[in-house]
């Protein structure tokens, strides 16, 4: 599947592990449960996490300067422990590698994606990109702080208020 990164559409060189086979050479992505696998494995291809929306960032906290990439997937896109989880792994954890967002995404969450750490988004097969790279310029304005280091729009002006 493609990745939109910046609102530009790229090729994907990363492969997901399959359930069952043995770990494929090269970039690779592993589920959480077969992290200690993706470790101890000797290749020289970067490897990366898939994290479901009920697992804990802080699973990955001794793991993570050995990480490339790490996946957090939307199981629904109204449940959103996937976009807490992007903003522990940049603020908490401090985590400088892509996180890229995968499963049931909309366009319109692009820009809070961005906000809060995403790096990616897998786009499923057969997606409009157009429609995703829309998104991404439409909203030129934020209010609420991010992991982007910005100045939210009237941030200044409410800071004098107080």
């Amino acid at each position: 599947m493609p990745l939109l990164e910046n609102g530009q559409i790229k090729e994907d060189n990363w492969q997901v592990a399959i359930e069952g086979e043995a770990l494929p050479s090269g970039d690779v992505l592993v589920p959480l449960a077969r992290l200690s696998e993706g470790l101890g494995r000797n290749n020289d291809g970067r490897l990366g996490v898939v994290l479901n929306a009920e697992d804990s960032v802080e699973e990955l906290r001794s793991a993570l300067p050995r990480l490339s990439s790490i996946q957090v997937t939307f199981p629904i896109f109204r449940d959103g422990r996937p976009f807490t989880q992007a903003r522990a792994l940049r603020e908490h954890l401090h985590f400088e590698g892509e996180i890229r967002a995968g499963g049931h995404i909309l366009p319109d969450q692009y820009e809070f994606l961005l906000r809060c750490g995403v790096n990616s988004v897998v786009v499923p097969e057969g997606v409009d990109a157009a429609v995703w790279q829309k998104a991404h310029e439409t909203f030129s304005v934020a209010y609420q702080p991010s992991v982007l280091n910005e100045q939210p729009e009237g941030f200044a002006f409410r800071r004098k208020l107080l």
